[in-house]
């Protein structure tokens, strides 16, 4: 199956059917689930207003793992296969993983301001979180700190790989550890506690944002296909010419 996907000219003509659907996706689920959260959903009886930060802090928070876990089993694909396209897959996952987590760490500090008095405490799940942005910006410089791309792959694969221990730390540490935040009410054992009525645009926004991360991702994948299909042009150039001369 990922041979079948591995090649880049099936994966531009999959995508290409993807993409369009994707961005339809995105933008209906989008503006349904923000007109829920901020006018159809009621305020909650302890957080007031403060409440709606939810609907772009959680689904954001989710994302954020989703994207690190996606790329680590690329990376896996990388190191085991060597196929190029999971390289590229992973580094081109890279940046709206971490601006899923810059997003969750700005709305999380929005949120904790009025509800705890602070913008921000070394909270187990906060500082797990922290670790997981630098890890997206770790991953991002290795990858990308080598003049030819493909030397950076390697070690920022292992990054990847190393950091996921990093993602059950942030799922379970408000249940290993006393702190702060407050633990889960959507995917946890015994189904969502959170009620319906603020669960659905929650789901829609985490639905919007799923898409915007797929729509992302296939313009960078294509992007990155295109650069180094252009970079492998200009060597064989030179080579020729050298070969000429």
């Amino acid at each position: 199956m990922f041979d079948y996907l591995a090649n880049p000219t099936r994966f531009r003509a999959i995508t290409a059917v993807i993409f369009p659907v994707a961005v339809v996706m995105t933008v209906t689920a989008m503006c349904y689930g923000l007109y829920l959260a901020f006018f159809a959903s009621p305020a909650d009886y302890q957080q007031g207003e403060t409440v709606r930060i939810m609907y772009i802090h959680v689904p954001a928070a989710w994302m954020a793992l989703l994207a690190y876990l996606a790329m680590a089993v690329s990376a896996i694909f990388y190191l085991v296969w060597r196929h190029p396209l999971a390289d590229i897959g992973a580094r081109a996952m890279a940046v709206p993983g971490a601006s899923f987590a810059l997003i969750t760490l700005l709305t999380g500090s929005f949120w904790g301001r009025p509800m705890w008095g602070t913008w921000w405490v070394w909270d187990a799940r906060l500082t797990s979180m922290l670790i997981l942005f630098f890890l997206y910006l770790g991953y991002i410089a290795l990858a990308d700190g080598f003049e030819r791309p493909e030397r950076g792959s390697k070690p920022a694969s292992l990054l990847l790989i190393v950091g996921v221990i990093n993602l059950p730390i942030i799922k379970f540490s408000v249940d290993w550890w006393n702190t702060l935040h407050q633990g889960s009410s959507v995917l946890r054992f015994g189904g969502p506690s959170i009620d319906p009525a603020m669960l659905l645009p929650l789901l829609i926004m985490a639905l919007a944002m799923l898409g915007w991360f797929i729509c992302i991702s296939i313009l960078r994948m294509n992007t990155l296909l295109a650069q180094r299909r252009l970079t492998a042009l200009e060597i064989r150039g030179h080579s020729s010419q050298r070969g000429q001369a």
